[in-house]
């Protein structure tokens, strides 16, 4: 979409703003976990360039810049946003902060948050100050979401937390959680949750981390034992809690539908040339990639454009989180193609290709985590096609 007249002023002010303000190590990709920023109590950088480009980005209110001024962010339009994005893309910025605060819970704080909990919580997430962990997924509620168990007592002045979580990204790193609990085990499956906030340092939290088979360990089982959480933290009414867990869903996978804009602009084509050359099967292959990879761009730009204004189709989420983890599970069988031999590099930290097998063994679990595939293209069935949908149930 061309600049209008009026836009010219503000991307020439981003422009010179970025050259000024992004230091060079801040540009170009992230060559590891260390390379992301995530904040919190005791934020970890790995070094001064990382610490000033996010404190740049903060007190422009550029991490959220869609939220309002009065919330710690840049209050931009929609325009101006697209124009940031291009800017910050065109030198290859790395994000300044990776937070499940701005990516789903802020979004519902500004939507079913009390004024009071806004003005706590998001100019705090604004300022990397506070790292959040989902509480959603149970051992025996995943797809089946409205199944869990995880309840919440009320105990007069308090609730009294206790049950289990599975699957919980980071919840051993994380200050606080957002935490779906059932508060009334007699209401139907859909009601009697309530969406709860709470500090993970509270007596009764603790975490476990598991191993995945790509050898990391993002995930971590996390177990409440009667964990005491203030009244005053439910987001949204007592028992309507379901109503904010499907709008943040929303958002969740559109975040994660993020990963299907990862690697070079230009292509896995342009990236390895060289290596194409001789081998015209592999180069169809990847010339195929290259252009669903920029067909999902382009279908991004919009979908996000419509999120944005309030005109997308509620299973737009869903389409862009199917294509995306798929599209990604793609990228990464070519480059184990790609790289041959050096695929079966496993010990070291990082090759030339970077460290192709565990990414690869990576991405399997990105077409799991915040839905399935399959959970995906049942709603997409059921709610845009209107198709009879068999199998397993599917709430979400």
């Amino acid at each position: 979409m061309p600049d209008s007249h009026a836009d010219e002023p503000f991307r020439r002010e981003v422009r010179a703003w970025l050259d000024t303000h992004c230091p060079p190590e801040m540009r170009g990709p992230a060559d590891g976990e260390e390379d992301h920023c995530w904040g919190g109590r005791n934020p970890e950088f790995k070094n001064d360039a990382q610490r000033r480009w996010m404190e740049a980005m903060v007190a422009r209110g550029w991490t959220v810049p869609d939220w309002p001024v009065e919330y710690g962010g840049g209050g931009l339009s929609s325009g101006q946003c697209r124009i940031l994005k291009q800017e910050l893309a065109r030198i290859e910025a790395r994000n300044p902060l990776f937070s499940f605060g701005i990516s789903m819970l802020g979004p519902a704080l500004l939507k079913f948050g009390t004024e009071e909990q806004k003005h706590r919580f998001l100019p705090e997430i604004a300022r990397g100050e506070i790292r959040w962990c989902q509480g959603y997924s149970e051992p025996n509620a995943g797809s089946d979401l409205a199944a869990l168990q995880t309840r919440a007592d009320d105990k007069g002045d308090h609730w009294l937390v206790n049950g289990q979580k599975i699957w919980t990204s980071h919840a051993d790193k994380a200050d606080w959680i957002f935490c779906l609990t059932r508060t009334d085990p007699a209401a139907p499956k859909h009601r009697g949750i309530s969406f709860l906030l709470f500090d993970m340092a509270s007596p009764g939290v603790t975490t476990r981390p598991i191993r995945l088979i790509s050898g990391l360990s993002p995930f971590c089982e996390t177990f409440f034992d009667d964990v005491r959480v203030p009244k005053d933290q439910v987001v949204g009414e007592v028992g309507k809690g379901w109503d904010v867990a499907k709008f943040l869903l929303g958002h969740e996978r559109e975040m994660i539908a993020g990963i299907g804009l990862l690697g070079p602009e230009e292509g896995l084509g342009a990236e390895f040339a060289d290596l194409l050359a001789a081998d015209p099967i592999l180069r169809a292959e990847v010339a195929a990639f290259d252009v669903d990879a920029l067909a999902f761009r382009a279908m991004s730009e919009r979908f996000v454009d419509e999120l944005k204004s309030g005109r997308a189709h509620p299973v737009q989420p869903s389409l862009m989180k199917y294509a995306a983890t798929e599209l990604h599970k793609r990228r990464h069988e070519l480059r184990m193609a790609l790289a041959g031999t050096a695929t079966l590099e496993w010990e070291s930290e990082r090759t030339t290709f970077g460290m192709p097998a565990r990414e690869w063994l990576r991405t399997k679990g990105n077409s799991i985590e915040g839905g399935t595939s399959e959970v995906q293209l049942s709603i997409i069935a059921k709610r845009l096609l209107n198709l009879p949908v068999a199998g397993a149930t599917v709430s979400i």
